[in-house]
């Protein structure tokens, strides 16, 4: 297994560097990055997952295939095709694609179809989830009767916090937030039936749109384990957390350490690097029936 790509350090100018992704200013366009980078509870952890980032960059092109119909910020995917300056430098091949400027909305648009995580800790004080009355008697990971639109802020630093729908239409306005609602949803609702007939059930997930030219488009990752709960239908049973195909195999990992949370993490050690690059690559084989481009 080859090291992990944790930085790149381009002669392009750095737009911006996230807890996973490099972004590079192209000028008319941006130039995303996914590197092998991994967090969890808000902190980069070392060592990172290598091919991570490929994976999930292919993992986001094919969501964007699949709903093409559904304007996105994909302008370029083709390594061949970017400009010079960017295929000057091969480790970015099959990590990387070329977006389109917009204007970022800044709110986290989360899609639940089953309780866990935080949502299951809530459920079980308040009988809700983010401020929403479900019905009584569910157990952990129990499908939801319908998914449940959950928005949150984008925090630069720290956690994204959980919003009510009412917060978000205040911020952004009621009709982008209802439109916003509703592609979030019919997204995850398509997404999950398509993954169901691969063997692969979404607990739940995220998304970010933008405004370009005054439209809404879907832009940052699409449906990767990074952004979403991916869990093998065939191991799932209520009332257990199944095990998953995402980092919550980190998460739970970093929990068993007793880590308070707070920076610096644990080191991960190499079997846990090895099994959740497994995890990473069973899911694209999974979800795609292909292999990555590794």
């Amino acid at each position: 297994m080859s090291g992990a790509l944790l930085d790149t350090s381009l002669p392009l100018p750095l737009a911006r560097r996230g807890k996973v992704r490099d972004v590079y200013d192209l000028g008319e366009s941006f130039l995303f990055v996914a590197t092998d980078r991994i967090s969890a509870f808000d902190v980069v952890l070392s060592p990172g997952i290598p091919d991570k980032g490929r994976i999930l960059n292919q993992i986001s092109n094919f969501w964007f295939e699949h709903f093409k119909n559904i304007e996105n910020h994909l302008l370029e995917s083709d390594f061949k095709k970017f400009p010079s300056e960017a295929r000057a430098h091969p480790e970015l091949r099959g990590r990387s694609v070329i977006v389109r400027k917009c204007s970022v909305i800044p709110i986290e648009c989360v899609a639940r179809g089953y309780l866990v995580g935080s949502g299951w800790k809530e459920y079980q004080q308040s009988g809700t989830v983010c401020g929403i009355r479900l019905d009584p008697g569910l157990k952990v990971a129990s499908k939801l009767r319908e998914p449940v639109f959950t928005p949150a802020t984008k925090e630069e630093t720290g956690h994204d916090e959980n919003i009510p729908f009412e917060r978000m239409s205040e911020m952004i306005g009621a009709d982008l937030a209802k439109q916003l609602r509703e592609l979030t949803l019919t997204i995850y609702r398509r997404a999950a039936d398509y993954a169901a007939s691969r063997g692969i059930i979404i607990a739940d997930t995220k998304f970010e749109f933008g405004l370009y030219e005054g439209r809404v488009i879907w832009i940052d990752e699409a449906l990767t384990p990074d952004s979403s709960r991916f869990w093998p239908a065939d191991q799932y049973v209520v009332g257990k957390n199944p095990p998953s195909f995402d980092k919550q195999f980190v998460r739970d990992w970093l929990e068993s350490t007793g880590w308070d949370k707070n920076p610096p993490a644990p080191e991960l050690p190499p079997d846990i690097v090895a099994k959740t690059r497994e995890k990473y690559i069973a899911a694209y084989r999974q979800l795609t029936g292909r292999e990555p481009e590794l």
